[in-house]
């Protein structure tokens, strides 16, 4: 029934909000899982569903979600038939976390915690001890990565316990901050084809009785970015990374189990004002605001202080009918960060986050410009952000 015109709107209700799987079906639940079949002390298989194997490959695909794979038979076939193997034989995806990006996913992936742990909670975040905001992809400004992340990788137990430990990616990441908090422990192998990542892989997987690899291809991610998951340029790189998993799943050696995934999906917004709202030129949006952070579809909301009740009133009557609006405390405990929150994080949390509920995006027109005028986003809790593959092939 039509909602009445002269009535108030009514906010999405926190509670439709789809929570990630911590615990049992995440990102973070991952590398744990494939250790603890290991027998690296100290872990335990958070995905019951699946199998041990004395060498484990993850093969990351950044931004091939789930229902990018569903919706491309065609352009990827060999990823599409791997579908009911996801999740152990279940056909189920995993979910990313919160928010669903890049710098999140990652330090999930490679800590084995989830973001209210590893302190990695978007693209960009308040850093509460000078104020300013942090571009934890980039890693700018600088912040020393330790105190920043101060878990260790899950790669760097692994090699301690005895686990071959190799990751293989694009050189220009070995040396990178965040490589180092979330991927680093073992061998760092730079190539830079996809082929030679494919064939450096394999071979490091060979090279031990007990194996954890670890190889990434970003630009699915890239042209999705740019020119939308509905291009030519991003169907290219979907049936190149076809060929990539297969060349790999191609080379395995006996004993093991490969693992395709993803970081996060992608959702294409169109380029008009009801689709994208612009940060700065609202001035009802930014009416108490001091830093907005996170990016379009998840953003974090820095208010001045004494103003936090009254950002969150108006970003909720504003967007509330578009966006999961919470404050930090109601985020915190709807566990859209993980089941607990360390105390060094929880600055760092918006005081209002606001997740996209809508095909809807919040841009920054002047002090984001790069990021406002990308075709493909991501970043929320809708399942076409948010699920992500678990593919296995084993031999």
């Amino acid at each position: 029934m039509a909602q009445p015109a002269w009535q108030d709107p009514v906010p999405l209700s926190l509670d439709t909000a789809p929570v990630p799987e911590y615990g049992s079906g995440s990102l973070a639940d991952l590398l744990p899982t494939l250790v603890a079949g290991q027998e690296v002390p100290g872990f335990t298989a958070a995905i019951p569903e699946l199998t041990p194997a004395d060498r484990n490959c993850v093969f990351l695909i950044d931004g091939l979600g789930w229902e990018q794979i569903i919706a491309h038979p065609d352009e990827a076939p060999f990823l599409h038939s791997l579908l009911p193997t996801s999740r152990g034989g279940t056909g189920r995806p995993l979910t990313a976390g919160f928010p669903s990006t890049t710098a999140t996913s990652l330090a999930s992936v490679g800590t084995g915690l989830p973001p209210g742990e590893h302190g990695l909670p978007g693209y960009t975040a308040r850093n509460p001890e000078t104020g300013e905001l942090m571009n934890q992809l980039r890693w700018k400004p600088w912040t020393a990565p330790k105190v920043w992340q101060p878990y260790p990788t899950v790669f760097q137990l692994a090699d301690a316990a005895g686990v071959h430990t190799a990751q293989v990616s694009a050189p220009t990441f070995e040396q990178t901050p965040l490589t180092k908090v979330a991927l680093s422990g073992g061998s760092f192998l730079g190539r830079l084809s996809g082929e030679d990542r494919m064939d450096v892989a394999a071979q490091r997987l060979a090279a031990g009785d007990r194996s954890l690899v670890y190889t990434y291809y970003s630009e699915v991610d890239g042209k999705g970015h740019r020119f939308g998951t509905d291009s030519d340029a991003w169907r290219g790189q979907l049936m190149y990374v076809d060929g990539l998993a297969r060349r790999l799943a191609e080379q395995l050696p006996p004993r093991s189990a490969l693992y395709i995934t993803a970081d996060h999906g992608m959702i294409d917004i169109p380029f008009d004002e009801q689709s994208r709202i612009d940060f700065d030129e609202d001035w009802e949006l930014r009416a108490g605001v001091a830093l907005l952070g996170g990016e379009g579809r998840a953003r974090h909301v820095y208010a001045v202080p004494g103003a936090q009740a009254d950002v969150l009133t108006v970003w909720r009557e504003v967007l509330g009918e578009q966006f999961w609006v919470a404050s930090r405390d109601e985020a915190i405990a709807a566990g859209w960060f993980g089941p607990t929150i360390d105390e060094r994080v929880y600055g760092r949390i918006g005081d209002v986050v606001a997740a996209a509920h809508d095909d809807v995006i919040i841009t920054a027109s002047v002090n984001e410009p790069h990021e406002s005028a990308m075709v493909g986003v991501h970043g929320s809790l809708t399942p076409v952000e948010q699920l992500v593959p678990l593919l296995e092939v084993r031999s």
